[in-house]
């Protein structure tokens, strides 16, 4: 079974543009009063899942495996860090 989001207005589809923005308007609101430690975790774990992504990619393994190591090694190590 297989779902997608589509919204349609008259001719024009926007279920990626309207998943897009909301996904933006939680990342802009989402880290407007964190600690220290949950930025360096938060910017650790983007790091690390980039970074696990393209390994992952590269090596012809899964990169979405390797996003999700990736990204919670950064996330430890980033909210582990002083």
């Amino acid at each position: 079974m297989q779902y997608s989001l589509r919204l349609k207005f008259g001719h024009h589809r926007y279920g990626l543009k309207v998943l897009a923005l909301g996904f933006c308007l939680i990342a802009m609101t989402g880290c407007a009063n964190m600690s220290p430690t949950g930025q360096r975790a938060l910017s650790g774990g983007a790091i690390g899942a980039a970074g696990g992504a393209v390994l992952g990619a590269v090596v012809g393994g899964n990169p979405a495996v390797g996003a999700a190591v990736g990204g919670a090694a950064g996330a430890a190590t980033g909210a582990l860090m002083h």
